[in-house]
């Protein structure tokens, strides 16, 4: 892991769906970056264009030109892949979404263990990190319990120790505290912040909450595929 290297960068992303008269670009020569050990809010509106972009960025929706280097790997040149996508997403991007999407038939523990043990990680050493990871989160009480037996925020903090297994460069979150109360929202958001700054991953949060703004070391606002840097409650060209 090259941990002077920014966690990811983005140039000149632009992603086109259809041509001609049915053209539709859904983003527009975005360029960002996103240090380790940040974590940067994504804001925008509903058809701005939030997720196509981190669609990308999880290297799920190739854009259609532009370049995204991630732990200082080329990994994406347009549509063109630089490396086996696949297997570059579960070595360095860890994912939290709206819903916890745990395996229901399995424990907390096993959720977390099976993202390492896919990676070819031994079982012992899967299943101590895994313990490790839900101990970190403050839920490893629950550890032997089935998602259904766990309160929403439990769940999130579950799905967060398995985005954390293989430590990623990059966690992408896509509106992680939509299910959840304020209150377990903004403890899921501070999880977040207390990532990036003690694990030295680099955190990309989508979301609406106006009410966890302040978590965020960076704020971009996406609008009409462009994004746009926040600072100090105004808005401006991101450079």
């Amino acid at each position: 892991m090259n941990i002077t290297a920014p966690a990811i960068t983005v140039e000149h992303l632009r992603k086109v769906y259809g041509s001609g008269h049915t053209e539709v670009v859904a983003v527009r020569d975005a360029s960002l970056e996103i240090a380790r050990g940040e974590i940067v809010g994504l804001l925008g509106p509903s058809g701005s264009g939030k997720s196509t972009l981190l669609t990308a960025m999880a290297l799920i929706n190739p854009p259609t030109s532009g370049r995204i280097t991630i732990n200082g790997e080329a990994v994406l040149d347009g549509p063109r892949a630089l490396v086996d996508l696949r297997a570059f997403r579960r070595r360095h991007l860890g994912f939290v979404f709206q819903k916890a999407n745990l395996i229901p038939f399995l424990t907390a523990l096993e959720n977390v263990q099976i993202a390492m043990e896919v990676n070819d990680v031994a079982p012992w050493a899967a299943r101590t990190r895994a313990l490790e990871l839900l101990g970190y989160l403050d839920v490893e009480e629950r550890a032997r319990n089935l998602p259904a037996a766990l309160s929403g925020g439990e769940q999130q903090r579950v799905a967060v120790a398995r985005a954390l297994a293989n430590d990623p460069t990059l966690i992408l979150a896509d509106e992680p505290t939509a299910a959840l109360d304020s209150t377990r929202g903004r403890q899921v958001m501070e999880l977040f912040a207390r990532i990036a700054h003690e694990r030295g991953a680099g955190v990309l949060v989508v979301t609406h909450d106006h009410r966890t703004l302040d978590v965020f070391d960076r704020i971009l606002d996406v609008e009409d595929g462009a994004i746009q840097c926040r600072k100090n409650g105004s808005a401006a060209p991101e450079a």
